[in-house]
């Protein structure tokens, strides 16, 4: 159940929740460090073989500047972006998103995936695309992680689909935030993996 407040109880509620969760900065290091780590994985022992030509190839995905960081994005409304206080990625999280959906993608054991590193020569098939949000929006205490697929393929043929996970009821606090965070990454990297079949 939602409960909506009038405008200045909405704000002045949401600075009391938020207050000393989110910053802009600071020198002291973050006490959270968040990793996405894959929830589907290859079996031990078990490989892919086949020409590269034939791999599909997984592109680290373009972002905004609020994701190029290391810093974890607050939708605070509509137009004000903050970072949580206290919490880091490990990686970026383009680099991170690319790693979980490869290794998603590998737990099929179906074709051979490859990561893009600058080092891959031309192949068959790609996905990549645009992570558009991977954070917390304050307003409705939710993790949102929401990626724009694009897949190509053999002659030419391009593919694009949004995917998206909202996990609500998530409070503002980073050891909260993270695992919230791990488990709509893997949502979407699952939702991707059956598109791409």
């Amino acid at each position: 159940m939602t409960i909506r407040l009038p405008g200045a109880i909405a704000a002045a509620s949401l600075a009391l929740l938020l207050g000393g969760c989110l910053g802009l900065g600071g020198g002291k290091q973050p006490a959270t460090l968040i990793a996405l780590t894959p929830t589907q994985t290859p079996a031990v022992g078990t490989g892919v073989s086949g020409k590269q030509g034939d791999a599909l190839l997984v592109l680290e995905p373009d972002v905004d500047r609020k994701l190029a960081v290391l810093r974890v994005p607050v939708r605070v409304n509509g137009s004000s972006i903050a970072y949580l206080a206290d919490a880091a990625w490990v990686e970026r999280p383009a680099r991170q998103f690319r790693s979980l959906l490869a290794e998603t993608l590998r737990a099929s054991g179906k074709r051979l995936v490859l990561e893009d590193d600058g080092t891959a020569n031309q192949t068959a098939q790609r996905i990549g695309g645009r992570l558009i949000d991977m954070g917390y929006d304050a307003a409705d205490q939710a993790v949102v992680v929401r990626f724009e697929a694009v897949r190509s393929g053999p002659g030419g043929m391009v593919e694009t689909r949004r995917f998206e996970s909202v996990i609500p009821g998530i409070s503002a606090k980073p050891e909260v935030i993270a695992p919230a965070l791990n488990r709509a990454a893997n949502a979407v990297a699952a939702d991707i993996a059956a598109w791409i079949g």
